[in-house]
């Protein structure tokens, strides 16, 4: 029989590793399932599309990979009423105000020996180039990414906050990593950037957007899983807390809660007991804390006869 694991094959599931390995030395925990998506992004040139529950760990996804590939972490958060100035470029019109003051006797003279007011229009219209050129522009994340000389990774975070319209706008320079600015010219990157886009759910992405990506959901993680976040986030905490304190988290997930907790969630909770140098969990010391996991009163009320019971699961 010949062996199904081509070199080639070999190779991918080497990097993949190499991946995983480098990240966890950055301090990012992930699973080969992450990996791979930032192995397949590297070799096709596609954006990644991270989607999943808030603080799981998507924009620190792409701070990891900033920092692992030694670029430039660029940020372009979305909210609703993003428009292509903040996300392109502006002009600097206040730059450009001052220089008109600092040219004024100069545009003076230029135009008192004018003969006609067509020739006085022709003499100014030679400025218009200085005003619009690239000394002027004021460069806005997406515009920042495409124009970086070495490359960078840009992140478009909570892109479900925006708008449609910006979605389209998003897609279209998503497509050939251009931009056309009427009075400069069209600029293109030497340098394609690596890009996150990450999402919380609120709304549908379009189908065209996550066409051009690869799609990425990461969910809470298992109980293994998250001993390792905490081991490497919160190194001074005491293994069998560690332990309770993941089995605790990871039961309360199964509530019926407003908002369950995150992996971030998980973390400060971690350290604020290593902290009160908590060793063991016990009922007075969660409640006392439990407002670090849960953001709503509601949250804290469902919870609360349930603790005792929680905790006994998580100390066997």
């Amino acid at each position: 029989m010949s062996d199904n694991k081509t070199p080639s094959n070999a190779l991918a599931k080497d990097s993949i590793e190499s991946i995983q390995a480098s990240f966890e030395e950055k301090g990012y925990i992930c699973n080969t399932h992450i990996a791979t998506a930032i192995f397949l992004s590297q070799s096709l040139g596609k954006p990644i599309l991270v989607e999943g529950p808030p603080g799981v760990g998507k924009t620190e996804l792409a701070k990891a990979t900033s920092d692992w590939m030694q670029k430039p972490l660029i940020r372009l958060q979305c909210y609703e009423g993003l428009d292509e100035s903040k996300a392109l470029y502006e002009w600097k019109y206040g730059k450009q105000l001052l220089y008109t003051q600092v040219l004024k006797d100069k545009l003076n003279n230029i135009v008192s020996k004018a003969d006609t007011l067509e020739s006085s229009i022709d003499s100014l219209d030679s400025f218009d180039d200085i005003f619009f050129s690239e000394k002027f522009l004021e460069p806005r994340p997406l515009l920042k990414a495409i124009n970086s000389e070495k490359g960078s990774v840009l992140l478009i975070d909570e892109i479900d906050k925006s708008d449609d319209e910006f979605e389209a706008f998003l897609l279209e320079r998503l497509s050939d990593y251009q931009i056309s600015i009427p009075e400069i010219g069209t600029i293109k990157g030497k340098v394609k950037p690596i890009v996150f886009l990450t999402s919380n759910n609120t709304r549908e992405i379009g189908d065209a957007l996550k066409r051009r990506c690869i799609h990425l959901y990461i969910p809470f993680p298992d109980s293994h899983l998250e001993e390792k976040i905490i081991n490497s986030r919160v190194p001074k905490i005491h293994k069998d807390l560690q332990r309770q304190l993941v089995t605790f988290v990871q039961n309360l997930r199964n509530l019926d809660l407003k908002k369950l907790p995150s992996v971030s969630e998980t973390i400060d909770w971690a350290r604020a007991l290593v902290l009160l140098n908590v060793k063991v969990l016990e009922p007075e010391i969660v409640r006392e804390t439990l407002n670090i996991l849960l953001k709503f009163q509601s949250d804290i009320d469902t919870s609360d006869p349930e603790i005792d019971s929680i905790i006994e699961i998580s100390k066997k």
